[in-house]
């Protein structure tokens, strides 16, 4: 039987960034262990109802980051001043979808769980 490999797990992959943190006593980079996490997906079996899950999810991190690059711009720019405002501003929007986008995926895997009705 064939077995199919579920892409989401070499999320997982990212997660050897953080050990450059080591390396070159960069402690920014430490953030990068988080990835660890995915590495559960390479014993999910990739069905449609995982890839729909996985397509909402993406869906719903991709408008809250769109969403927050705003406030983040203008509180960058209040805090930091001009020149640093940008790159904290995508770097926040982009750590807050990698959050967002790992929770409402948590939460419709417990949906599916539970045996919840969909909308």
């Amino acid at each position: 039987m064939l077995h199919r490999i579920n892409y989401l797990g070499l999320l997982s992959l990212l997660a050897l960034i953080g050990i450059l943190g080591w390396t070159t006593e960069n402690t920014g980079v430490f953030g990068f262990f988080g990835f660890v996490y995915y590495i559960r997906y390479f014993w999910v079996v990739p069905d449609e109802l995982f890839r729909f899950h996985v397509q909402k999810a993406a869906t719903i991190a991709f408008m809250a980051e769109m969403l927050l690059l705003i406030p983040f711009l203008f509180a960058g720019s209040c805090l930091l001043g001009a020149a640093e405002a940008v790159p904290t501003a995508f770097g926040l929007s982009f750590a807050a979808a990698i959050l967002v986008f790992s929770a409402a995926l948590l939460i419709l895997e417990r949906k599916e769980q539970q045996g919840a009705g969909y909308d």
